[in-house]
């Protein structure tokens, strides 16, 4: 008679998804020391540590057991670009083997991370390339966490300055995954994890109005940006199909809640796209709107990409556009895309092996 083996295959958890409580627990039920907790959070969250053998105050017995229970699935970095402009972008494998990208920006008075929140995107923005790609899962607080650290580690290795601001523009929309997002800024901007400021943090949202209400439920310190691009719901549903069911109305509303509960100016990202929306009236609508609530307007210049034919507007026409707004009283950066030679500026961030739309 075959005797069959059954193999146990024990999955270990990822130990980045216990909070400080759990793993005191795990300890005492081990027979260990309550606060060796904290120096493994430190560890974890603190000193970036990516294994447990790097936790050198603990015992042998203590790492291995942490072994033998746990894991700490991590990003690494698969490619790296440099542009002529000094941007550097990167590629991040994951442990389940998805790719996502980040861009490092340094600037003479700042040094810039963008980073991600999902692997792809289900928003299908016309003009934005990763767009065209499926969403295949929200990114975890570790992994947005990690996006950090490296990206940080970069600037040193460098240009030898550390990082000042961060920015959730890269790929995906930060509030459909909402959670996890909040979970990774908490431990960036946490004493007991890298302290950086929240004021040096922006979020960038196409407009999911109930979970911008959410944000001023939850009185969030960092920015918040909206991706506009166009003032009315006829144009923006053409080039944002999220504008459908999240109106300029709605967005309005939800605005207003935000910064009613939170006082927090808001940014305005608005893409000038020549014959589309960049007349005179096109500045009006967006004037109208941004009104509404205290708020600064970035134009920002437009990176193309081979999956739509939109162009930047003409010099004049973003002059005059430019010009109407600060006759109005709005504040107005023009912001220039960096990194386009590598396809890492606004818009442009995308996975050539990850399965595209059809």
């Amino acid at each position: 008679m075959e005797i069959l083996e059954e193999k146990i295959i024990l999955i270990k958890k990822d130990i980045r998804n216990c909070n400080l409580i759990e793993i005191e627990k795990f300890l005492i039920e081990k027979g260990e020391k309550k606060f060796r907790a904290k120096q493994i959070y430190e560890w974890l969250w603190q000193k970036s540590a990516l294994s447990f053998d790097e936790m050198t105050n603990l015992s042998k017995e203590t790492r291995n057991l942490l072994k033998e229970n746990f894991d700490i699935p991590h990003l690494t970095i698969d490619q790296k670009q440099i542009s002529k402009d000094k941007t550097i972008k990167v590629g991040f494998r994951l442990h389940d083997t998805h790719l996502i990208e980040g861009v490092l920006i340094p600037l003479s008075e700042r040094m810039t991370a963008c980073v991600s929140s999902q692997v792809g995107c289900s928003l299908t923005c016309k003009f934005c390339a990763t767009g065209y790609m499926e969403r295949k899962r929200n990114l975890t607080p570790a992994e947005i966490y990690d996006q950090v650290v490296k990206i940080t580690q970069l600037a040193q290795e460098h240009y030898e300055k550390p990082l000042s601001n961060i920015v959730f523009m890269g790929m995906g929309e930060p509030l459909l995954n909402y959670a996890n997002v909040l979970k990774g800024i908490e431990m960036i901007t946490s004493p007991e994890g890298l302290n950086m400021s929240t004021k040096r943090i922006t979020v960038s949202t196409a407009g999911i109005a109930k979970m911008i209400k959410k944000l001023g439920d939850d009185q969030v310190k960092f920015n918040l940006a909206i991706s506009l691009h166009a003032a009315n719901d006829e144009k923006r549903n053409q080039i944002m199909p999220i504008n459908e069911s999240n109106t300029l109305e709605a967005l309005t509303e939800a605005l207003q809640y935000f910064y009613e509960k939170t006082k927090n100016d808001i940014t305005f990202e608005y893409i000038v796209f020549h014959n589309f929306n960049d007349t005179l009236e096109d500045a009006q609508e967006l004037y109208q709107f941004a009104k509404k609530v205290p708020s600064k307007i970035n134009i920002i210049e437009y990176n193309p990409i081979k999956e739509a034919d939109f162009v930047n507007t003409k010099v004049d026409k973003l002059e005059a556009f430019q010009h109407y707004l600060e006759k109005k009283g709005m504040i107005v950066n023009v912001r220039r895309s960096r990194g386009k030679d590598i396809d890492a500026a606004c818009g442009q961030l995308a996975i050539k092996e990850e399965t595209k739309k059809d």
